[in-house]
């Protein structure tokens, strides 16, 4: 597809797979917040089952939780919210990954009341730093917005292996 596609289009995706939050037209920022705040709102609507689900799902069953029902959901603010942003801003590498894990271990919790909303603001805030970091008035040049958040995010998760890793021997 590469091959056949004209320059521009290729230089095109080329930017877009390298991630970022500023090249958006306000039309595109309302249709992102639209997603967003559908797949925010199914996901606190979740919040119940994925804290039953913590212990087992026949437990969560016992609590009067419809799995087939929730599963559903799960995966639909899961597709909103990360294809959301992905079509919109690009495969930002890491963020998904290292946010969840760095918060869980900020705060100590498994309770998703705490969580969800934590997550959001973190992953928000990690963005933010690395997006001023990526576009720092000192330099000429605006650095793509995965090559910052691969700095942080790879060692959150080569740790996370090791620790897991540890775990299991």
């Amino acid at each position: 597809l590469s091959y056949f596609t004209n320059a521009e289009k290729l230089q095109q995706y080329i930017y877009w797979s390298f991630g970022s939050v500023g090249n958006l037209s306000w039309s595109q920022v309302l249709l992102l917040t639209g997603i967003i705040l559908i797949g925010v709102v199914l996901s606190i609507l979740s919040i119940k089952s994925l804290n039953s689900l913590l212990l087992g799902e026949n437990y969560a069953r016992s609590l009067g939780v419809d799995m087939k029902k929730y599963r559903y959901v799960i995966i639909l603010a899961t597709g909103l919210l990360a294809g959301g942003i992905t079509a919109f801003a690009g495969p930002i590498a890491f963020v998904g990954l290292a946010v969840p894990h760095l918060t869980r271990q900020l705060f100590n919790t498994m309770d998703h009341k705490i969580l969800v909303p934590a997550v959001m603001i973190y992953g928000a805030i990690l963005m933010l730093l690395c997006d001023t970091i990526a576009q720092l008035p000192t330099s000429a040049h605006v650095l793509p917005i995965n090559a910052i958040t691969s700095i942080i995010g790879a060692p959150v998760v080569i740790w996370l292996l090791v620790r897991k890793r540890k775990m299991i021997f």
